[in-house]
């Protein structure tokens, strides 16, 4: 397939970019203690610059210090220099860059020293997600914070980017009436409301002048009861796009004030690819100027379709070069099988992020790690290399030993490679997880591993093929359900619900250890099989230990379904029709009865055999994944490069 318009280039203000792939904001935590972008940062875009990105955005820095701690720190000179080495190490290859401006308003909550800060926002208002209560502005305020945006603008442009970009965060909260309740000439019309918006916009436009790009990205719709009225929100990028100021119009949905809008900040696997493009398509249709967008757009096909039917000029491709830096160099090669597509699990990038931990990828742990990973030395000593177990830790150890000119056979005992990965594609609306099986079995194609399906490995055959290093990643079991009455009841574990190998009566209980993907996932297929389902959680909530947007998407399918949650629940006995539950803070019984069936779902034991026969092997012996200990498949695929890597 060729990419007609996805590769033509594009001329937004006074730049021509070379492509219409774009790298949206998004916040990275590649920053030190004092707020300035690290070294890690300025290799991480420059990764994506190399792998052929037409721009990159890089993420909302702080532009008054109204605007919490938790973000790049703008307000001063001092950032000047990091930006100018980030600018210098992207436009080296081609490739433009900009800067995004931010202020939070309501939703600004942060300090260093841990206590809850002054959020400031157009009027007093209580944000659903955070429960905070702002502090509405004063006229002196906003104008302070207007002129702070101006100021930002000129150390971006001092820096040498080519282009400046506001988030319309808390500008975006004078929009909706229901936020908005001012009485002076920032409330009331939609023209007061649009005032503090157009006011940044001739402050930036008027401090940095013509000869550099500046747009905004808005919300065209904020997803969310009570949010901005998506019709009002049109008429003002309406306005904004024909006022003149602003070069381009960067078009997103979703919002942070609530949590039924939060999910769209950095959609889950579960929201439709491209979802937002008929919405980009409505303010392109009413404005003179570029609109850009992004909304689970993973593929090259994807963007190019987008660009073909004029709904966008340029398309947001983040995740997907989170996922793959080089996607676009490969798409213009035509190497379309050798991209590695996003698989919008959010468990590295976002999910690391609100951990305030640097972004990565459990499909490319190098991601996030450039200056560590990014080149494979090759092996000084190229040896054999036989890996035991074709699950993502093994999968990823293979094709990166191999890569570094090893000989490497990979075993697997079944006939399909994946491992749990299987189990996750098969739940609903989880099949894009299978992807990561995909993907890595396509790395160790190009690097020319050798795989054995239906082979076990065993001490003999490590012989047998004068191995110099066994890569030992045979995975876990499902742990046993050993409770009182186990014997009387109907008790079956979660992978062979998944695997259709379980006869499950009409009302169920899920009993969830785990609290992830397992327990939300088994609830939620057996419901739509029609059940009863009771998810009994041992901690806080189901999906616990999930990316927050991946799991409050997913409680909110299964409340719809009618599954009863039941938290701080630890299985504890059983019989032919009851299921002995227990609080795991009280101590006091949890009993449900009439019960046909009791789904376990209590995490996995380590298969270690082959390790343990190999104890006394003269070799070099490396255990990764769930056989070390059972953890999750970003574990696993980083385990497996580190392997890779030191072989």
């Amino acid at each position: 397939m060729t990419f007609e318009h996805l590769f033509s280039p594009i001329t937004v203000g006074p730049r021509t970019f070379r492509n219409r792939i774009l790298s949206t904001g998004h916040q990275t935590m590649f920053f030190g203690a004092d707020k300035v972008p690290d070294d890690r940062f300025v290799a991480y875009h420059e990764a994506r610059a190399k792998g052929g990105a037409g721009l990159i955005i890089t993420e909302a820095a702080r532009v008054h210090e109204s605007a919490g701690t938790n973000a790049i720190d703008a307000t001063t000179d001092a950032c000047i220099p990091a930006y100018r080495r980030t600018a210098e190490a992207v436009q080296r290859h081609g490739c433009a860059i900009f800067g995004q401006l931010a202020h939070p308003g309501a939703i600004g909550r942060g300090t260093a020293d841990g206590t809850l800060g002054v959020p400031y926002a157009p009027s007093q208002m209580r944000s659903d997600r955070f429960h905070l209560i702002s502090r509405a502005m004063s006229r002196s305020e906003l104008k302070e914070i207007v002129s702070a945006f101006g100021d930002t603008a000129v150390r971006m442009e001092s820096a040498g980017l080519d282009g400046i970009e506001v988030l319309a965060s808390m500008a975006a909260q004078f929009l909706n009436p229901r936020l908005n309740r001012r009485t002076d000439e920032y409330g009331g019309s939609l023209d007061n409301r649009l005032r503090f918006l157009r006011e940044i916009v001739e402050t930036v436009r008027g401090r940095v002048g013509t000869d550099i790009v500046f747009g905004m990205r808005i919300a065209g719709d904020e997803l969310q009861a009570g949010g901005t009225d998506p019709g009002e929100v049109l008429e003002a990028c309406a306005a904004l796009g024909n006022d003149g100021g602003l070069d381009y119009l960067n078009v997103n949905a979703g919002g942070m004030m609530r949590l039924d809008s939060s999910i769209y900040i950095v959609p889950p696997m579960s929201v439709e690819h491209g979802y937002l493009a008929p919405l980009a398509h409505a303010v392109k249709q009413r404005v003179p100027i570029p609109v850009f967008v992004a909304g689970r757009i993973n593929q090259p096909q994807l963007a190019e379709e987008i660009l073909r039917s004029g709904q966008a000029d340029m398309i947001g491709m983040t995740r997907a070069q989170i996922s793959d830096p080089e996607m676009a160099n490969k798409a213009k090669a035509g190497r379309i099988d050798d991209i590695r597509a996003c698989i919008a699990c959010n468990q590295a990038c976002i999910g690391h992020m609100q951990m305030g931990l640097g972004i990565s990828c459990i499909q490319r742990p190098e991601t996030g790690r450039e200056r560590e990973y990014d080149v494979k030395t090759p092996a000084a000593t190229p040896g054999i290399v036989l890996v035991a177990g074709g699950g993502p830790a093994g999968m990823k150890a293979a094709a990166v030993a191999a890569e570094r000119g090893h000989r490497v056979i990979l075993c697997e005992a079944s006939s399909r490679l994946g491992g749990q990965a299987l189990l996750a594609q098969e739940l609903p609306g989880r099949a894009e997880f299978g992807g990561i099986v995909t993907n890595l079995a396509r790395e160790m194609e190009l690097h020319g591993v050798e795989v054995r399906l239906g082979t076990k490995v065993d001490r003999a055959l490590v012989e047998a093929e004068r191995a110099d290093a066994v890569v030992v990643a045979t995975g876990a079991r499902p742990w046993p359900a050993e409770i009182e009455g186990g014997d009387e009841a109907h008790l079956v574990d979660a992978w062979a619900v998944i695997k259709g190998e379980a006869n499950v009566g009409g009302r169920v209980v899920v009993a969830d250890w785990r609290c992830d993907w397992i327990g939300l996932g088994i609830a939620e297929k057996l419901a739509r099989d029609g059940c009863k389902v009771t998810l009994a959680v041992d901690g806080y909530m189901p999906g616990e230990m999930l990316q927050k947007y991946v799991r409050d998407r997913w409680i909110g399918d299964i409340h719809k379904l009618g599954v009863e949650v039941v938290p701080f629940a630890r299985l504890y006995g059983a019989d032919a029709s009851t299921c002995y539950l227990q609080h795991v803070t009280s101590g006091e019984p949890i009993i449900l009865e009439e019960i046909d069936t009791i789904v376990t779902s209590l995490g996995h034991q380590s298969v270690t055999g082959l390790a343990d026969e190999l104890e006394d092997w003269p070799g070099e012996v490396v255990m990764i994944g769930d056989c070390l200990a059972p953890r999750t498949c970003e574990e696993a695929v980083l385990e497996g490069l580190r392997a890779g890597v030191a072989l």
